[in-house]
């Protein structure tokens, strides 16, 4: 590693900034699969993008008709980010771990593929604490899938879930993580300021109704 120190002995690493570009490209590139446009399309339901919210993600692809895809979405929207933390981390180093994970948050909510219209983030926020902090994980998806089954709105799960990782952070003491995932938290909450207004206004679609095949997640 070469490093170029300054007055006062401040050095920079080259190699450790190029490493971690890496890790950030990683991460984008893996994020940014739009794997429920992929899937719908291949499978013959069309374009998601045309249906309901016209979201890329699980909830929208349920709308196709089709409850193994919107699975199968939401299982490779999870493990993108995953794979992406865990290949940038076999490839430059655990010390990327985060950047990897931006890299796949900032990808899956705004691909450059889409126009930077992407997902939501919920499932690939979930992958990112798979691969960085397991029990941050396991309470996500306990919440997300618990307030899922019981008040059946699924942006209301997400929402939950989601501000769940950075209280669980801090809750284990996590300070290295924790302003990351507060972070990733708010931009997840941006992603459904629709859904909040929705909410606000009584108008929010439950998961299994059949308005769900009428409205916007």
């Amino acid at each position: 590693m070469t490093a170029h120190c300054t007055v006062g002995s401040i050095c920079y690493h080259h190699d450790m900034d190029a490493d971690l570009l890496l890790a950030l490209g990683i991460g984008y590139l893996l994020g940014s699969v739009p794997f429920g446009l992929v899937l719908t399309r291949l499978a013959g339901r069309g374009d998601v993008r045309a249906i309901g919210s016209g979201n890329i993600g699980a909830t929208n692809v349920l709308r196709t008709g089709s409850k193994p895809l919107a699975a199968l979405t939401l299982i490779l929207d999870c493990l993108k980010a995953t794979a992406a933390i865990l290949i940038s981390r076999s490839m430059v180093g655990p010390d990327a771990d985060s950047f990897a994970a931006a890299g796949a948050m900032i990808g899956h909510l705004y691909p450059v593929w889409l126009r930077f219209k992407g997902g939501k983030g919920v499932a690939t926020y979930l992958g990112v604490l798979i691969a960085l902090l397991l029990p941050a994980a396991a309470v996500y998806a306990l919440v997300w899938l618990g307030l899922l089954l019981t008040i059946r709105i699924s942006s209301v799960a997400g929402m939950a879930a989601a501000v769940s990782a950075p209280v669980t952070a801090a809750v284990l003491g996590d300070q290295a993580l924790f302003p990351m995932l507060l972070g990733f938290t708010l931009l997840v909450l941006w992603k459904h300021r629709e859904n909040i207004v929705r909410l606000k206004a009584g108008t929010e679609p439950r998961v299994g109704g059949a308005e769900l095949d009428r409205r916007p997640d």
